[in-house]
């Protein structure tokens, strides 16, 4: 893409971007304050000290883990594009220094992974939960309704994933634009009323909190982080809209909006305490209660958005690095590599967000298993940056260690402080993180030991030609055709064929297809050919991920390239018997499951 192409994109990536990736950070307003003042564990009394001191601590959570951490540097360490845990991991395995090193890291990350699968399922549940509970606000009449309109809400988001990231964030990002300038006129309406809580912008209201009450501001701290659940996500979906964007909406609107109406909650709190039942549609006038509770649903659906995307990016990552068994993957858009859609992911992750809010049933039991599965999830993140940073950027071990040391004192404290809630929910997630990384690493090791097996009784191909000049193996008539997804060895399927039938064919065609990191192949140069001596030939065939397979099309199409090269010196019959070959269509299937790290 050329840069004045990629400025035209822009302003619709940034639009986009709005609708996918910043869904689950800005719909924390609905229910953050509220646990910090009004939770059921270590509740913050309403004070104006304590309310200046939450609000600071509030924003510049949001300026030190969200901006400086994720947006200026995390986002940094990227995958061809990619971003994510597992990106990350792909990362260190190149460069780590050591086998054991390889090892220990990779297994890190993969955990991590684990608990962004957790956050994949809570998210959903707590987001959308805690919309519909606004209609509580409005009128008692609606609470028996509450967990079905709820059900109904996430089936009707999860069934409209297979349009794809890119046109659910066209469709999602004007309406997540009018939730953020909603989240800002609301906050600016109730400042306005109490314009005391501006001097809360000063680190020092958050300093003087936990000098004062250092018990109870540590205990505040796994209340204070559901502000910031979403910051993953920015790095996670990264690959769909690519950094810029995503920068550029944090900083243009999420961040100011947010900070807005923070303050705008705690300056209502500070003119009236017992608005703490539910501040954020208490600061909604009575005649906007109703709008603003469809407004906030919407928003919430596309908080779940955010979260989703991102398991589908790191589902297919782990797919190819050979963590996870392979399955459907649609592409979604000729522009994106990153805009996917995983049909057995989608539907899978349905099921658990609908049972996790039928045995939880409400926001506020949600709230307590919430936040352990992403501090953890940042903490892992953090170390395996700081590898980046060393072995990929160049880094000194000084600055390495200064950046990332401090990002990781801030991570550290917040999962202490969220751990305190393991008792109550927070169980859940790190139970569920445990079994997600139990099957990755079985599928691994399945896999290495299957490798194992088969190389054992596998050769080179050049060795195996070799070795069969001007044998005596009896010839039989005609062309055989065999598929591989390793075009540098003999298939297993000829060694076999030559195993039990004591022959080979007049013709040998080792037919592999591949799949390139470009949208598409011309058809020039999608089909390639090798003689390699006497009866074999090696034909590969390339698509790119958004190509539409079609072996018989591409071997049988002499226009694509008119002088005919790569087909030069091959017998027109071995052609035909390769497009009749049975099974040569699902060599499609046989090739998708190639590490391509």
């Amino acid at each position: 893409m050329t840069a004045e192409t990629e400025s035209q994109r822009l302003p619709a990536l940034t639009l986009a971007a709005l609708g996918v990736v910043y869904g689950d950070i800005g719909t924390s307003p609905l229910y953050a304050i509220n646990e910090v003042f009004g939770g059921a564990h270590h509740a913050v009394p309403i004070t104006p000290d304590n309310v200046l001191g939450i609000l600071s601590l509030l924003v510049w959570t949001l300026i030190l883990v969200v901006t400086v951490k994720y947006a200026a540097f995390i986002m940094r360490a990227n995958n061809h594009g990619e971003g994510g845990i597992m990106a990350l991991i792909a990362l260190v395995h190149r460069n780590a220094q050591s086998a054991q090193q390889t090892r220990v890291l990779v297994m890190l990350g993969l955990f991590g992974a684990a608990l962004f699968y957790g956050d994949g399922i809570i998210t959903p549940a707590i987001s959308v939960l805690s919309a519909v509970e606004g209609l509580e606000v409005a009128t008692p009449a609606f609470d028996p309704w509450i967990i079905p309109i709820t059900l109904g809400i996430l089936f009707g988001l999860f069934w409209v994933q297979r349009h794809g990231t890119g046109r659910v964030g066209g469709l999602f990002g004007p309406i997540t634009t009018v939730w953020f300038i909603a989240l800002a006129l609301l906050g600016i309406v109730n400042i306005a009323h109490t314009p005391v809580v501006l001097s809360a912008l000063s680190p020092h209201h958050a300093l003087g909190f936990f000098v004062a009450q250092p018990t109870l501001a540590f205990f505040s701290m796994g209340a204070v982080f559901l502000a910031v659940t979403g910051a993953e996500t920015l790095y996670a979906d990264m690959g769909h809209f690519g950094a810029k964007p995503v920068r550029l909406a944090w900083l243009g609107l999420v961040l100011p909006a947010l900070t807005l109406n923070y303050f705008g909650q705690g300056a209502l709190l500070l003119s009236d305490p017992a608005a703490i039942a539910h501040p954020f549609y208490h600061m909604t006038p009575d005649w906007a209660r109703y709008p603003m509770v469809i407004l906030a649903g919407a928003a919430t659906v596309i908080a779940s958005q955010a979260v989703i995307s991102g398991v589908y990016s790191i589902t297919h990552q782990a797919i190819q690095l050979g963590y996870a068994p392979r399955m459907t993957v649609l592409h979604t858009s000729s522009s994106e590599r990153g805009q996917i859609y995983l049909p057995g992911v989608n539907w899978g992750l349905f099921l658990a967000v609908v049972l996790l809010v039928l045995a939880f049933e409400s926001s506020s039991r949600l709230a307590a298993a919430y936040g352990i599965s992403v501090s953890g999830t940042m903490i892992i993140t953090t170390v395996l940056v700081y590898v980046v940073a060393r072995r990929v950027w160049g880094w000194s071990r000084l600055a390495c260690r200064a950046l990332f040391g401090a990002f990781l004192v801030v991570d550290l404290g917040f999962f202490a402080a969220n751990l305190l809630k393991f008792a109550d929910g927070g169980w859940f997630p790190l139970a569920f993180a445990a079994g997600v990384f139990l099957l990755m690493t079985t599928w691994k090791q399945g896999r290495a030991l299957l490798k194992a097996r088969r190389d054992r009784d596998s050769m080179p191909l050049d060795a195996f030609v070799q070795s069969m000049r001007g044998g005596s193996v009896p010839t039989v008539p005609g062309t055989a055709v065999f598929l591989t997804p390793n075009p540098e060895q003999v298939p297993h399927s000829l060694l076999h064929s030559l195993k039990h039938y004591k022959s080979l064919h007049e013709r040998v065609v080792i037919l592999c297809v591949r799949f390139t990191d470009e949208p598409y192949v011309p058809d020039a140069a999608r089909v390639t050919v090798a003689h390699l001596g006497e009866r074999y030939h090696r034909v590969d065939v390339r698509f790119g991920f958004m190509d539409r397979p079609d072996l018989t099309r591409a071997l049988h199409n002499p226009h694509a390239n008119p002088d005919m090269r790569y087909l030069t010196g091959l017998d027109p019959e071995v052609r035909q018997h390769v497009l009749e070959t049975p099974g040569v269509e699902r060599i499609v299937d046989i090739n998708v499951d190639r590490i391509r790290a």
